[in-house]
């Protein structure tokens, strides 16, 4: 990355103006970002999983709607960890939108222990979670990029945006690198699409749920 901040340091950024998805009105973002530490890590997993429990591929990974959130956020919490320690977590404002993120310019490594953390954490679900890492890994490109794994905004914050904040701002830092992401919502992926992320041929999970595997060239856009 281009610039780097202290661990808990929040930056502030913008202002730029921002309309209102559902009511058209104007205002102007002022967001601040921070990095996230290891006590933030179960908070940010919480909050991932209540931004992405109603999407499709949560379904078939846990289709046990009771546990779903509870199951996601423990998968969730192995991947925060690896990012506090291998990559970074933007936190914006006092805590409602997160983006995590990782550097694919270097050999990266697994999670610590992760075969055993991930059966823990989604007990008899575990093979439809690695059924959902292998995809991931067989359509990961392999030229040097910042991977965006999660972008998550809570529910009650959404149209707000906080996501586009949290693009704008890493962009910003990316000194010309591309960026790689997994768009899973048709939403989503027309939102990246609007930051210059171009859609490749997507993929599916084994019940026909889709991922968009979505790339940003590098340089200035």
């Amino acid at each position: 990355m281009a610039e780097t901040f202290r661990t808990g340091q929040a930056e502030a950024f913008g202002p730029w103006p921002v309309i209102h998805r559902e009511s058209g009105s104007a205002f102007a973002l002022r967001p601040s970002v921070r990095l996230a530490t290891a006590d933030d890590a179960q908070r940010v997993a919480e909050l991932i999983a209540t931004a992405f429990s109603g999407l499709r591929p949560m379904a078939y990974l846990v289709p046990d709607r009771r546990e779903r959130h509870r199951i996601i956020a423990a998968n969730f919490r192995i991947l925060v960890e690896h990012a506090v320690e291998h990559g970074e977590i933007h936190l914006i404002d006092d805590g409602p939108a997160v983006a995590v993120w990782f550097p694919y310019t270097s050999p990266l490594p697994a999670p610590h222990d992760y075969d055993r953390r991930l059966a823990e954490a989604t007990g008899a679900w575990v093979e439809r979670f690695r059924t959902l890492d292998e995809l991931f890994e067989r359509n990961h490109p392999a030229a040097p990029h910042h991977h965006l794994a999660f972008l998550a905004v809570h529910p009650d914050r959404q149209n707000e945006g906080l996501g586009t904040a949290l693009l704008r701002y890493q962009h910003d830092r990316l000194g010309g690198l591309p960026a790689y992401l997994e768009a899973s919502d048709p939403r989503n992926r027309d939102l990246y699409a609007r930051h210059g992320y171009q859609a490749r041929e997507p993929f599916a999970l084994p019940d026909g749920a889709l991922f968009w595997p979505m790339w940003r060239p590098g340089g200035d856009l």
